[in-house]
């Protein structure tokens, strides 16, 4: 007589069933942070019950937001991450910064939208160093260029006015954002921060070039020299 197989499927895989379900019909919100984790992780170990890996992954780091800003040195120091789930995490905060600039890029007035401070919170709020960048606008005020003109260490980057411009005239900017991240976690500017802002804001006027805001990325926030009305050039 032929045996039937009694052999059952292990239980994450049903856990697995439900929680993509339960993703598809509430949405992200529906999940706690370790459920986000722990889905994105189903798709790099197919075959493991992955649940207590996101569990250890957010305790680790503090936050799903932490998870996917760590870089993959970091990520594969963990117990159970290898070096394919760790370009996992590091390729979807990458494709959520792209699809933020390029909505930016639609936006007719670009200074100050959600979608901007998004893909510069992607792209810097994680970063080790200091990095200051300057996205480049034409007439109708639309992304012509996204540039880092300097990366420093944890304590200061060095910015020169004259670099700056000499860049807005050669790509024939009409207008700037200036962005750079505080490694410290503080959002405030510092004394430098003001003089160069002031600088700047004086010196394109002269050239006919308008300097919309000043951004300051830290983690979890974002100040604006313009929203905070520090965007004076005398």
């Amino acid at each position: 007589m032929k045996k039937t197989s009694t052999t059952s499927k292990p239980s994450y895989i049903e856990h697995r069933k439900r929680l993509k379900e339960r993703y598809l019909n509430a949405g992200i919100q529906a999940l706690a942070d370790y459920e986000a984790i722990e889905l994105l992780l189903t798709y790099a170990i197919p075959l493991k019950d992955v649940k207590p890996l996101a569990k250890l992954l957010i305790e680790t780091f503090g936050s799903y937001e932490d998870v996917l800003d760590a870089d993959t040195e970091r990520l594969c120091e963990v117990d159970g991450v290898g070096r394919h789930t760790a370009i996992l995490f590091k390729l979807v905060r990458d494709v959520m910064a792209r699809y933020h600039l390029k909505e930016a890029r639609k936006q007719c007035q670009i200074s100050g939208t959600p979608d901007l401070v998004r893909y510069c919170r992607l792209q810097m709020a994680h970063l080790g160093d200091e990095q200051f960048r300057v996205l480049f606008l034409n007439n109708q005020n639309r992304i012509i260029r996204d540039e880092v003109l300097q990366e420093g260490t944890v304590d200061r980057a060095e910015v020169y006015p004259r670099k700056i411009l000499e860049k807005a005239l050669k790509y024939k900017a009409s207008a700037m954002i200036l962005v750079h991240n505080h490694p410290s976690g503080s959002q405030d500017p510092s004394e430098q921060d003001k003089k160069l802002t002031k600088t700047l804001v004086k010196t394109a006027k002269d050239l006919g070039i308008i300097v919309h805001d000043h951004m300051i990325i830290a983690r979890g926030n974002v100040f604006s020299f313009r929203e905070e009305g520090l965007m004076r050039g005398d």
